[in-house]
């Protein structure tokens, strides 16, 4: 009997005799990589809000991207407009998606009385597609003045950043 028994394990076990244990394996990964133009922002025009006779009372002028001006608590000389433009950069972006951003506001300061400044915020942006992989943004925002600003003309010499990101 025990005979019997070890002639039928070895039946078993032979036809398992010449296998290994496989420990290790392996597969061929291709790999590519695309190399696009780094996004790029040139300034062609800055951002101008034109004359504007100050009130009694604190007062907004608002800049749309289209160069259009409206008043609040302030009026804009219809004879004598100044300077007026909304802002215009050229995004090169390679027909890829990206986002813009302003700061939350900028400070102008009176020429003649730097502790006189009037704050721009509310920045809008309009983009115009162009061909080849690039867009025209058309940048307006709103001027706040105080009530009776000090008459001078304001700057501010360090410009804002717009920074455009690819998505």
């Amino acid at each position: 009997m025990i005979r019997k028994l070890i002639f039928l394990n070895i039946l078993i076990l032979l036809p398992f005799a010449g296998l290994k244990a496989q420990n290790a394996s392996s597969a061929r990964v291709n790999s590519t990589a695309t190399i696009v133009e780094p996004i790029e922002i040139i300034k062609n025009v800055d951002l101008h809000f034109g004359n504007v006779i100050s009130g009694y009372s604190a007062g907004t002028v608002v800049l749309a991207p289209d160069g259009s001006r409206t008043a609040v608590g302030v009026e804009l000389s219809a004879a004598n407009p100044g300077e007026v433009s909304a802002a215009e950069a050229i995004v090169y972006h390679g027909d890829y998606s990206y986002s813009i951003t302003f700061p939350d506001n900028f400070r102008l300061f009176n020429e003649n009385n730097p502790n006189q400044f009037l704050m721009i915020d509310q920045f809008q942006v309009s983009p115009v597609a162009q061909e080849s992989g690039s867009d025209i943004l058309k940048i307006g925002a709103t001027l706040n003045l105080q009530a009776n600003q000090l008459p001078g003309f304001y700057t501010n010499a360090t410009g804002f950043n717009i920074t455009v990101t690819y998505n």
